[in-house]
């Protein structure tokens, strides 16, 4: 089995394919989860059957349920299309079993805890090893030569059946049980980290959020955070931190061109006014424009800002049981003043920063013609 470097170049291109399908089941699942904790009591919602809130959370576990077997599957069909789709749905599915994975750590010989009663499940890292490896062994099978008499049955049987055969084994032991017990201790570590412990974490995803606007470094972040979410809804922080880190980019960016319109070319102005409205829908895109007029000033800029913000938000202990939403998700959080708190000073400091570093327009254009 071979990778071309045709292969290597769309890797990344694949791996945004599994999150653009993914994004809608993390949308609904986290909206409804949201809701069914507005809706009931937060603590009991789960406990309480029939009622209007459990029946709610059920559609939004079911949602976050399904979306880290969607990553998986739709990174292993960019691949090899539908012949890959199955086996990646399907071993991304039992990456997230607990009882599967548990067991599969007892075959190879590991307690299956790590001290935290946290499910032993791979997680989102699992479900991406998984529709690559699916991906790409689909595709070589595809690709046999084979009888005539087996061509009608290499999408729909051989492909499908003989990539699970193949790779089951594999990820379930060898590869699926070092990411499920790694995971488990990450979600455990989140759950009793100190004030210090999460002011890291804060501003980390804070940075990587900035990075790159949306783009592979902003998805891991986001990813990460919505994985913790689904795995575990109480572990809502990195969420919160996530989503404030994500809406600083725009919101700072339009408030030095309204501040400074000095700084900025005029026809950027308009683009402020929707910049602000993205920033608050939680679409860090907003802020792409200024920084590719200006990256070194600005890229630097929306990082500080964004891991000050993630930072505070974290040490703040601001959780969000919501994926997505933005400023229309603020009540569902558990310290709303907190979350714009964390928000605003993120906001302030993007825009000051970068409008410290920037120049005038005039005297940008002319160290430009100099």
């Amino acid at each position: 089995m071979t990778f071309s470097k045709e292969d290597l170049q769309t890797t990344k291109e694949n791996l945004m394919t599994g999150v653009s399908y993914m994004i809608p089941f993390v949308t609904v699942g986290g909206i409804f989860l949201a809701i069914a904790y507005a809706v009931g009591d937060t603590q009991a919602v789960f406990s309480n059957t029939g009622s209007l809130g459990w029946f709610l959370a059920q559609i939004g576990i079911a949602g976050l349920t399904l979306m880290v077997p969607v990553l998986g599957a739709y990174v292993a069909y960019a691949i090899a299309d539908r012949p890959a789709l199955a086996p990646g749905f399907i071993l991304s599915y039992l990456l997230q079993q607990n009882g599967v994975m548990s067991a599969a750590a007892k075959v190879m010989g590991f307690s299956g805890a790590t001290g935290t009663d946290a499910p032993l499940v791979a997680g989102y890292l699992g479900a991406l090893i998984a529709g690559l490896l699916a991906g790409y062994v689909a595709r070589y099978i595809k690709n046999l030569d084979v009888p005539e008499s087996l061509d009608s049955l290499m999408p729909i049987l051989v492909v499908p059946v003989a990539t699970t055969a193949i790779l089951a084994p594999v990820l379930l032991l060898f590869l699926g049980v070092p990411i499920a017990l790694a995971n488990q201790a990450l979600t455990g570590f989140l759950q009793s980290m100190g004030t210090t412990q999460a002011l890291g974490l804060g501003a980390i995803i804070g940075l990587m959020m900035a990075f790159d606007m949306g783009g592979p470094v902003n998805k891991v972040a986001y990813v990460f955070s919505v994985g913790l979410l689904s795995s575990d809804p109480m572990v809502a922080q990195p969420m919160a931190a996530a989503m404030i880190a994500g809406m600083t980019p725009p919101l700072g960016m339009a408030l030095s061109n309204f501040l400074a319109p000095q700084k900025y070319p005029k026809e950027m102005y308009e683009n402020a006014k929707s910049a602000t409205v993205l920033g608050f829908s939680f679409v860090t895109e907003g802020a792409i424009p200024y920084a590719a007029s200006d990256p070194a000033r600005v890229i630097p800029s929306l990082m500080v800002g964004s891991g000050v913000a993630g930072a505070a938000s974290m040490a703040m202990n601001v959780t969000m049981p919501a994926p997505h939403g933005g400023i229309f998700v603020v009540p569902l959080s558990n310290k709303p003043l907190a979350f714009l708190g964390a928000l605003a000073l993120g906001t302030v400091v993007t825009a000051g920063m970068v409008t410290l570093l920037k120049p005038d327009v005039d005297e940008s254009e002319e160290t430009s013609e100099e």
